[in-house]
């Protein structure tokens, strides 16, 4: 994964053999926290949903996520080592929860740049948002507690994401994003 400062990326990865990554309902949180501590420091989160075999973020990557840093024989760029901690302190919160061990995710986490135009990034955004309704978890997805979406209907919660810079980016028409989220994206992701 490299970043390119200035650029929207859509960031994912999922449970290995496509498995659980959430396991009760406190360790979203446990994991919204992780994304507070290591990757808010390295970029902008613009969105987020996590889902119970994976997770998507929409990231823009500022001055501090791009520079390089050494960890052991590897350089990485400091998002990128955010990312590879996220993963590996949560993993080993939850390997201790449930008694087991090993890779609770698939070894390599994508990012997509999506900085292409306002519109494929827009889309991004949506599609992100509409993971748990796609997948059937709820009927609407302000119900879905697990993801940004509730962020930018209700101005006045408190958000991991920097709002004001995505309406800014992907020019959005905050009295219309409600009904804008609910149009049907033709948008098919490969997770694998």
């Amino acid at each position: 994964m490299h970043l390119v400062e200035g650029s929207i990326y859509h960031v994912f990865n999922r449970g290995n053999n496509s498995q659980a990554i959430f396991f009760t309902p406190k360790n979203y949180p446990y994991f919204l926290k992780g994304i507070e501590h290591h990757l808010k420091p390295a970029c902008y989160i613009l969105a987020w949903c996590l889902m119970p075999t994976h997770f998507h973020l929409l990231i823009r990557a500022n001055e501090l996520s791009i520079p390089i840093i050494k960890d052991g024989g590897f350089e990485r760029q400091v998002f990128s080592q955010g990312i590879k901690q996220l993963l590996s302190s949560y993993t080993k919160a939850i390997n201790k929860q449930e008694g087991r061990t090993g890779s609770l995710f698939q070894q390599k986490t994508k990012a997509v740049c999506v900085a292409d135009s306002q519109d494929y990034a827009r889309i991004a955004l949506h599609y992100i948002h509409q993971n748990p309704l796609k997948a059937g978890l709820v009927n609407k997805m302000e119900d879905w507690e697990h993801s940004s979406f509730r962020d930018y209907t209700d101005p006045k919660r408190a958000s991991l994401c920097n709002r004001d810079l995505v309406i800014q980016l992907l020019d959005l028409n905050m009295e219309r994003f409600y009904n804008d989220s609910y149009q049907t994206i033709n948008f098919e992701l490969n997770l694998v």
